[in-house]
């Protein structure tokens, strides 16, 4: 059951037939209520919040199948389980036809009908969450939970995680670094049942494989030279709470076809044991590399990808939806000036402009960290273009007009050479005539910037002076 107590209402004639479910309920956790009639059942409905209905099909005033088409007009999300006699099996049958849960039989075994109950409560529960996240976005369309975002493409990906968090069923996440891939696990963990159990993140690295399996599945005593004692996995640690895998690629083919045995069985065995362990956890996974192309490349096992991949959710980089960006340096503002003890931080016009031009190459991440500095950096609340980092200053959109190629034709080596140069012009403008700096600008190596530097015959630029008079002649 779940840990708040399930409300039943038990509709049934037969007195020992109520007292009977009555007294295995309540020793179960529930809180029950009983009606004998199918009037008296309809009024607590009116007046209670119920999980789940036991509902009798032969009532002395009305028939089960017509109080059951009464509940589901006015809450057609409530688990209706019909209670028959063997003779009327049919009947049961045509009412889950019609909207019932599930039916059990007099005389009935405990156990199925807890069994029938617990499911029952669980997928109430879960469309009650499910609308709660729902009105929660209705309210809030510009985040979910730690997530900020109001563009299209984000509201999509909150919808799709607030009908995905509250099941059991893997996630796979996948998207370019910096998009919130982890935001998102994280997000589908705290809005499930598991809530209050362990989240638990594998960096999945590019660790040898005997110690990645070590990390996951622990180890017993003497499995390998410096096991001096028995250790728990990850995995352990994590039953009955959700295991995040982050970049998920990484893991060797070996330690793959252990971890689909975990996702298929749900149990393992230690490094170097021989007693399986069972244990109930969640697992997301995450990745920013395209998965098929792997499994094309034999890099990935394909029914592990079809495993992993039951509820896919694609984080949209953060170039295709730059009308985030404001909300995303507005919240970044609020949560890196806390830190500085100091309130109402914004970007300059001209700074934010520069902002909304530049294509992100690191997402979401790069964009906080160029918030963070700036924050550090000022030295009121005032940020401009001076604190904006130079590969963002110097960035320019190309619009698809540069790419028009004329009726006479181009020559496109030119062309990139041209461009080439200009870009190393710029930058070591940019960085004061300093190679080193320059080089980092545009992300190559120092030694290669010097050499583009002498292909082109690029001459360093002189600085203008900083007043018009002429330095006196020394003597």
């Amino acid at each position: 059951m779940t840990d708040s107590p399930a409300n039943v209402l038990i509709i049934d004639d037969e007195e020992i037939i109520r007292e009977a479910l009555d007294a295995l309920l309540t020793m179960d956790g529930c809180v029950v209520r009983t009606a004998a009639t199918a009037a008296e059942g309809l009024a607590l409905l009116a007046d209670h919040d119920f999980d789940t209905v036991l509902l009798d099909l032969m009532l002395p005033d009305r028939s089960g199948l017509e109080v059951l088409d009464e509940i589901r007009r006015s809450d057609d999300t409530l688990p209706v389980v019909m209670i028959t006699a063997f003779g009327t099996i049919d009947t049961a049958v045509r009412a889950t036809k019609q909207g019932a849960f599930h039916y059990f039989t007099k005389p009935f075994k405990n156990d199925e009908v807890l069994v029938v109950l617990h499911n029952a409560v669980e997928r109430r529960r879960l469309q009650r969450e499910n609308q709660e996240l729902r009105n929660r976005l209705k309210l809030g369309s510009h985040r979910f939970d730690q997530i900020i975002g109001g563009s299209p493409k984000m509201r999509a990906i909150y919808d799709l995680v607030a009908r995905a968090a509250p099941s059991r069923t893997t996630v796979l996440i996948q998207g370019e670094s910096g998009t919130g891939k982890e935001l998102v696990a994280q997000a589908c963990h705290r809005h499930s049942a598991r809530a209050d159990k362990a989240f638990v993140t594998v960096n999945s690295g590019n660790l040898p494989p005997d110690l990645l399996e070590s990390l996951l599945f622990g180890h017993v005593k003497g499995a390998f030279t410096g096991a001096v004692a028995m250790k728990k996995g990850l995995f352990e640690m994590a039953d009955r709470g959700t295991i995040f895998f982050d970049e998920i690629g990484n893991v060797p083919l070996e330690t793959q076809a252990k971890l689909l045995r975990v996702i298929q069985a749900r149990e393992f065995m230690r490094l170097g044991g021989v007693e399986t362990i069972k244990v109930d956890v969640r697992i997301i996974a995450a990745t920013n590399v395209d998965l098929r192309r792997s499994v094309a490349e034999g890099k990935f096992r394909e029914d592990l990808f079809y495993r992993l991949n039951v509820i896919p959710v694609q984080m949209p980089a953060l170039r295709d939806h730059k009308d985030d960006i404001p909300l995303l340096v507005q919240h970044f503002l609020e949560k890196h000036g806390e830190d500085s003890r100091k309130s109402g931080w914004f970007v300059t016009p001209e700074g934010l402009d520069l902002l909304m031009a530049y294509d992100w190459p690191g997402n979401v991440r790069e964009l906080e960290n160029v918030i963070e500095r700036a924050v550090v950096l000022c030295p009121d609340r005032e940020i401009g273009v001076d604190l904006i980092p130079d590969q963002v200053r110097f960035n320019r959109e190309l619009k698809d007009a540069d790419f028009v190629v004329p009726p006479e034709g181009i020559p496109l080596k030119e062309v990139l050479s041209n461009a080439e140069r200009r870009w190393i012009e710029s930058a070591l403008e940019a960085a004061g005539g300093v190679q080193k700096r320059a080089a980092e600008l545009l992300f190559i190596k120092p030694t290669t910037l010097n050499e583009m530097i002498k292909r082109y015959d690029i001459r360093p630029r002189r600085r203008r002076p900083e007043t018009d008079e002429t330095p006196p002649a020394s003597t």
